[in-house]
């Protein structure tokens, strides 16, 4: 059975301003999910779910999902606030979902084979894709993820903080611990990220960090349910709290629960995190064309 590619587009792009997940990239209106799926159809991913929420699941299936009918089978889960609660009612001021643990959870019933996860709004490159493929239908087991790595110099944006789970591993290259640091800006060759009060830590630049390129077998559900069960219960009445991909991964293997192994990557990684980011979007999705990477038309 092929691995199912999971596309996390049910973000509300309240930094970038809209839904950047289905703003043009390409030169004929191709979006980043667009190469993300050519070159996932080609490493060979045998089905796309996308989360979405409702709210735009129409513009999104118009716009996006339907491009790829007749070209790979595909599947939408739903990131809603009540999704997967249980008896748990959140607080009446929570208006947005609950992050990226919760965002996999969600697609437990229309995925059933082992996985990747890739943040719709970002490009991770063919051959991160097709080693995460190698992985899934080679290496995986249950209990047994893998991560693509890529230089944390090699991610950030000239527009502002971003956040990323910083790895360490051993000298197998399995994860050790993944924390996620939030406001992570340039300086120079480096890097800094700011902590909670505002003070500054630095970084080398040459970090590797996690993308949210993951590689799963469906075990992994379980232990989400369990550890967003657990967040609720200790975070689920704070307004904007989230349970990120990287932290429940980390607490997975800090307790010995699973293993991951890090894939590292040569492949360049962008991302549209502000809407000043898109020009440098368009203009390296030009040079992949330029290269023959790409053809100017993808579908067609």
């Amino acid at each position: 059975m092929k691995p199912t590619l999971l596309v996390l587009a049910a973000g509300l792009g309240t930094r970038y301003g809209g839904l950047k997940q289905i703003d043009p990239v390409g030169p004929n209106g191709e979006t980043i999910i667009d190469y993300s799926i050519y070159d996932g159809i080609k490493a060979g991913f045998g089905k796309v779910v996308f989360v979405v929420r409702h709210y735009f699941e129409d513009a999104f299936k118009a716009r996006v999902s339907s491009k790829f009918d007749g070209f790979v089978e595909t599947a939408c889960a739903y990131q809603e606030l009540d999704a997967c609660l249980g008896d748990f009612r959140p607080p009446r001021e929570r208006q947005k979902p609950w992050g990226t643990g919760h965002a996999i959870l969600v697609s437990r019933d229309v995925i059933h084979e082992p996985f990747a996860m890739i943040n719709a709004d970002d490009y991770y490159g063919p051959s991160s894709l097709k080693t995460m493929v190698t992985f899934l239908t080679q290496g995986v087991s249950p209990n047994h993820y893998a991560m693509a790595g890529y230089v944390l110099r090699n991610t950030l944006s000239e527009y502002g903080g971003v956040s990323r789970g910083v790895t360490e591993c051993d000298e197998h290259m399995f994860l050790k611990r993944v924390v996620e640091r939030k406001r992570i800006e340039k300086t120079g060759e480096g890097a800094r990220y700011l902590d909670a009060d505002g003070t500054p830590h630095a970084l080398a630049g040459d970090e590797i960090v996690s993308m949210n390129l993951w590689g799963f077998h469906p075990s992994i559900f379980d232990h989400l349910q369990s550890l967003f069960a657990r967040f609720l219960k200790d975070h689920g009445r704070e307004k904007d709290a989230e349970l990120y991909i990287p932290f429940a991964v980390d607490e997975l293997v800090t307790s010995g629960k699973a293993a991951v192994k890090v894939l590292p990557t040569e492949d360049s990684w962008f991302g549209v995190t502000y809407r000043e980011d898109r020009p440098i979007a368009v203009k390296y999705i030009h040079r992949l064309i330029d290269q023959g990477v790409y053809t100017e038309r993808l579908w067609g």
